[in-house]
């Protein structure tokens, strides 16, 4: 059981939304924001720090798509798949990612925890196409040359 206190970084959130239920929401993307994703012990801690049961907390984390669970890399590359980046090729970009960071669809984080690929259904910037994010930067006309240009950019940034 998490006690008061021993997240000072969560408290400090807490106290920024002067602990209201109401700022459920906004509290956990700050949380999300801290962490990278949404650490259960935490979601615990700010469930008894609001007087919510842990059911209701964890309600609304998995109810947004925008709130994970699970731990997120350094840098988080989302590869747009709606229709006119689909169109456009972005499978190959996809699976030049996978390729080159030992990924998989089941395996979504490199071991170091550096880069997480996920897909998501539309970016809403179809006269990019195709196109992904890193860390919400948009790279549009992507093509899997210039993926590998920008992984290795990356990885050049995280050996520094």
């Amino acid at each position: 059981m998490p006690k008061k206190g021993m997240y000072p970084e969560v408290d400090l959130i807490l106290k920024t939304h002067e602990l209201k239920q109401s700022a459920i929401i906004s509290i956990l993307q700050d949380v999300q924001k801290q962490y990278r994703y949404l650490p259960p012990e935490v979601l615990t801690y700010v469930a008894r720090q609001l007087d919510l049961s842990e059911a209701k907390v964890y309600s609304v984390a998995t109810f947004y798509d925008n709130f994970s669970l699970e731990p997120k890399g350094k840098y988080l590359i989302k590869v747009c798949d709606g229709t006119a980046c689909h169109v456009r090729k972005s499978i190959p970009i996809l699976e030049e990612l996978r390729k080159a960071l030992g990924l998989s669809d089941k395996k979504h984080t490199t071991d170091d925890m550096n880069f997480t690929v996920e897909t998501v259904s539309c970016l809403g910037t179809c006269g990019l196409a195709p196109v992904l994010t890193v860390n919400d930067k948009v790279y549009p006309a992507m093509t899997p040359e210039k993926t590998r240009e920008l992984l290795k950019h990356l990885k050049e940034e995280v050996n520094e």
